[in-house]
């Protein structure tokens, strides 16, 4: 693993107007945690970070701050824990550090990188939906992968790839559930309806409607018996 270094100072007083005045003087406030140690207040410079930022996936690599105020002492492996941004231009304007132990095993999450170009994509006309873009793993600070490199060539339309079927590194343990999917080739879209068939459905001709014999009311049946039995005396 490539080693990370970053160049520190102790840093004195604490409030929003101190915070501000190292931010417009180009520092980065920062507290680094320890175990079984009081939290250190440092500042570092703003550029320096945003050159690791664009070098390197900070997130699961150890940063190796040496604070140069500390002469005689080894610089401190770290894990960024939070990077606070501001709300309204989202520049960084806080970053807080773990300490660790190189001894001891930590837990991290490590992307996941696709290799070559699926058949039931290529061939078959499947779409690759990634499901899981990071894997929780647990290993030594030493032993963090850079990511999870996966072989999706044989993958075939419908089949996934799933935790239990990645061939983790050496001393790398994944806590994720096994039976999670990470990568999966979903068969294509059903096209819709042509639009001939919609045309066709609507040049149906519509039900005719028949017109509806009127039905006479009592009081009219009644006058049409009546008007019978006149009929049959007269003759």
């Amino acid at each position: 693993m490539e080693e990370i270094f970053l160049e520190a100072e102790l840093r004195e007083g604490k409030g929003r107007a101190k915070a501000k005045d190292l931010r417009d003087s180009g520092y980065l406030p920062s507290v680094v945690y320890s175990h079984g140690k009081d939290a250190l207040s440092i500042k570092f410079s703003k550029s320096a970070l945003l050159k690791l930022v664009h070098q390197h996936r900070l997130e699961s690599s150890i940063i190796n701050i040496k604070i140069n105020d500390e002469k005689k002492a080894k610089a401190r492996p770290c894990l960024i824990k939070e990077i606070q941004y501001d709300p309204v231009h989202e520049d960084i304007i806080h970053v807080d550090f773990n300490e660790i132990s190189l001894t001891e095993a930590i837990k991290v999450n490590v992307p996941v990188e696709t290799k070559g170009e699926s058949v039931g994509v290529k061939q078959e006309g499947g779409s690759l939906e990634h499901l899981l873009w990071e894997i929780e793993v647990e290993c030594l600070p030493t032993n963090i992968p850079k990511n999870i490199e996966v072989d999706i060539t044989a993958l075939k339309l419908g089949e996934a790839i799933h935790i239990k079927d990645i061939v983790f590194p050496s001393g790398v343990k994944p806590l994720n559930d096994p039976a999670a999917i990470v990568l999966h080739v979903a068969a294509p879209m059903k096209e819709e309806a042509s639009a001939e068939a919609i045309e066709g459905e609507a040049k149906q001709e519509p039900e005719v409607i028949k017109e509806k014999k009127e039905v006479p009311t009592e009081g009219a049946a009644e006058e049409g018996k009546e008007a019978k039995e006149e009929k049959k005396e007269k003759k």
